[in-house]
C-alpha cells in the first residue's frame, strides 16, 4: 500500500523530500502535484519503473508520449537537439509554467527512449515537484492521471486520488486540491509553433 504524505507548496519539508527522492531512486512510483493536474511519475533513468507507468496507462513505453519533468532549462541538451535563439526565448518566457513543449529527442535520450523522434519537455511552476526533481538530480517521467468520470476528467481531491491509486503506486503526495485543467501543449519542433491542445495558460505569450 503507498504511504501518503503532506508536502506544502509555500515550503516543502526537505525531509518528505527527501522521502520522496528516496522512493524514486528506488524504481518506486509517485502522485505528485504540477501547477496544472496531479501527475504520475518516476525517475527517468530506471527502466522497470517507466515499464510499470506504461502498463498502468496501457502504452508500449517506446510509443509513449509521457513528459519530461525538468527542474529547469539548464540540462535540456541533454534529451533535446539544439536548438535556435527564437525556441529557447519562447521557453525562457514560458517556464516555469503550466505547458508542454514537443521538441526535438536528442540522440543522448535514455536507449528505451532512442527512437522517439521528440519529447514533450515541462517545467511546472510548483515548488514541491521542482524540488523533487532537483533533489533526485535528472527529471522524472510523468503523465497525468485522467479519471474515467465522463463529468470529471480530472481527479483533484488527494484523498481520493489516493484511495484509487494506493495500490498501484508507492508514494501519494497531499499537497491540497489540484487544478482540474491539463497544461497547453505546444510543438516547437517545426520551423512553425503549433499548440497541439489549449489548455491551462495563456497563448498570448507566443
Amino acid at each position: 500500500m503507498a504511504e501518503f504524505i503532506r508536502i506544502y507548496e509555500e515550503n516543502p519539508n526537505p525531509k518528505e523530500i527527501k522521502r520522496v527522492v528516496e522512493i524514486l531512486k528506488r524504481g518506486g512510483l509517485i502522485i505528485y502535484p504540477t501547477d496544472t493536474v496531479y501527475g504520475l511519475g518516476c525517475d527517468i533513468t530506471n527502466v522497470k519503473a517507466l515499464e510499470k507507468i506504461a502498463r498502468i496507462k496501457g502504452v508500449k513505453l517506446e510509443k509513449s508520449n509521457f513528459s519530461f519533468i525538468c527542474h529547469d532549462l539548464s540540462n535540456l541538451s541533454d534529451y533535446v537537439k539544439q536548438i535556435d535563439t527564437t525556441t529557447f526565448k519562447i521557453l525562457k518566457r514560458a517556464l516555469p509554467g503550466p505547458y508542454t513543449f514537443i521538441l526535438p529527442g536528442a540522440k543522448s535520450l535514455p536507449s528505451v527512449f532512442k527512437k522517439k523522434k521528440t519529447v514533450g519537455i515541462r517545467v511546472p511552476s510548483n515548488n514541491i515537484a521542482l524540488e523533487i526533481v532537483k533533489q533526485l538530480g535528472n527529471p522524472i517521467i510523468s503523465t497525468s492521471i485522467r479519471d474515467e468520470d465522463d463529468v470529471l476528467e480530472y481527479t483533484t481531491d488527494p484523498e481520493l486520488i489516493f484511495e484509487k491509486w494506493e495500490n498501484l503506486v508507492d508514494l501519494v503526495i497531499d499537497a491540497g486540491y489540484g487544478d482540474n485543467v491539463a497544461s497547453t501543449v505546444i510543438d516547437l519542433s517545426e520551423d512553425t509553433p503549433i499548440i497541439v491542445r489549449e489548455g491551462k495558460g495563456s497563448l498570448e505569450i507566443f
